[in-house]
């Protein structure tokens, strides 16, 4: 796997990353570090990352399960360190699970399955954060 980021030049404080699979990304940082906000900032990519390898995770379980799943969101809330490196040190997931007759013990088995044993952003950042998770169930 690689990634190439590049800074967009001297008016600011965007770069931009093309990944190996051949996509672009762009990143800014906020105005008072020299940003124009005009993309996610770098640690927030770092939380979409962790939040699609998860989702990710949950669904393919639940379809492997037999699960009628229909839809899946993951709300991640995180708090960082106030000082330098400030990595992340608490970092709550949420999971909207929507589907039809959904069981709450497969839904639960998913969520920690991939916080365990299959998302590798997770479990990273397991080792600087707290984690936690929690899920409700939609009835679609």
């Amino acid at each position: 796997m690689e990634v190439k980021v590049s800074w967009n030049g001297p008016s600011g404080m965007s770069f931009r990353a093309e990944t190996g699979s051949g996509h672009m990304v762009a990143m800014d940082g906020a105005p008072e570090g020299g940003g124009h906000n005009l993309a996610p900032r770098p640690m927030e990519m770092v939380l979409v990352g962790t939040g699609g390898c998860t989702a990710y995770d949950v669904v393919l379980i639940l379809k492997r399960s037999r699960e009628d799943v229909r839809g899946c969101d993951v709300t991640l809330q995180a708090e960082r360190a106030d000082v330098d490196p400030k990595v992340f040190t608490k970092i709550n997931f949420h999971f909207t699970v929507s589907g039809r007759n959904l069981k709450q013990a497969t839904v639960e088995r998913a969520v920690k399955l991939s916080h365990e044993k299959y998302c590798s952003a997770s479990i990273m950042l397991a080792r600087t954060a707290e984690i936690t998770h929690s899920f409700e169930i939609v009835e679609v």
